[in-house]
């Protein structure tokens, strides 16, 4: 065998092993895990390998609710949905960086109701109006129970907020609200890390299923006006959160009372890990 074919071959054969490690190296990966933490288009993912592994969500990832009873359908779901708290599958492919670039992300729909209730209760001020219906006290245990489940979650500064008060039965913002969001979009994005929350609510007056619909329909609203004229992105939102009748602020019995119930709180948040304490 000449010289110059086994040299050849040797160069063949190099060229085969980069190429192999290439593809080994841009191989898809699939896991699963806990969001422990989120912050614009990156995720930290608790998983049975890795406490902290780092997710990197990008304009192409796609993002589902699996439903049915063999979890074959899929919903299509926008990345705000991805919340601390939220079980999901990431399948995707790690960078130089050893972090993992997600091409879809996916969950359960009774997983994400279990994380938006963590959320619904981090922030809420101890000076709470008692609430004596059986509704509220199953949210709460509903929200002891996760909160059980899942372990002490980020921690977050409140830098600023805005409620915006509807009308009886109304779902439209009033145009005297949309500045106020506006500025608030305008103001948050000088905030490094920031995340903005939506949340919900109505008053007591009617049935607890339409409550619930205006609440979430309400929430829906201030967050269109948020992504499309503050142009807040996307992964800088918390999945809105539809509180319905519980955590009344003023007294149903007076017409005064069910006008303050009836209000959307937005505020804006900044974990304090990333304020640096």
């Amino acid at each position: 065998m000449t010289q110059f074919r086994i040299t050849r071959i040797a160069t063949l054969g190099l060229s085969s092993l980069v190429l192999f490690s290439t593809l080994l190296a841009a191989q898809t990966t699939k896991t699963e895990g806990l969001i422990k933490a989120r912050n614009g288009d990156t995720m930290i993912l608790q998983t049975s390998e890795s406490p902290s592994l780092t997710v990197l969500l990008t304009d192409n990832t796609q993002v589902g609710q699996v439903q049915g009873v063999l979890k074959a359908r899929r919903k299509e779901m926008s990345m705000a949905a991805l919340i601390p708290g939220l079980a999901v599958k990431v399948e995707g492919v790690f960078n130089d960086k050893n972090q993992l670039e997600a091409k879809s992300v996916s969950f359960k729909g009774d997983d994400l109701e279990r994380a938006q209730s963590i959320q619904a209760g981090m922030h809420e001020t101890q000076q709470q109006t008692a609430q004596n219906t059986a509704d509220l006290e199953k949210n709460k245990a509903a929200i002891d129970q996760a909160v059980a489940r899942f372990g002490q979650l980020d921690d977050y500064y409140i830098l600023d907020e805005v409620t915006v008060y509807f009308g009886n039965g109304k779902v439209t913002v009033d145009p005297k609200f949309t500045q106020q969001l506006v500025a608030l979009a305008e103001k948050a994005k000088s905030v490094n890390g920031y995340m903005i929350e939506v949340k919900g609510y109505a008053s007591a007056v009617g049935s607890v299923a339409l409550n619930q619909q205006l609440s979430e329909d309400r929430a829906g609203a201030v967050t269109n006006i948020l992504l499309q004229q503050g142009k807040v992105p996307l992964t800088r939102m918390l999945a809105p959160g539809a509180m319905g009748e519980s955590e009344q602020v003023g007294n149903d019995k007076t017409a005064e009372g069910q006008a303050e119930n009836r209000r959307v709180v937005v505020r804006v948040l900044q974990n304090k890990a990333i304020a640096g304490t």
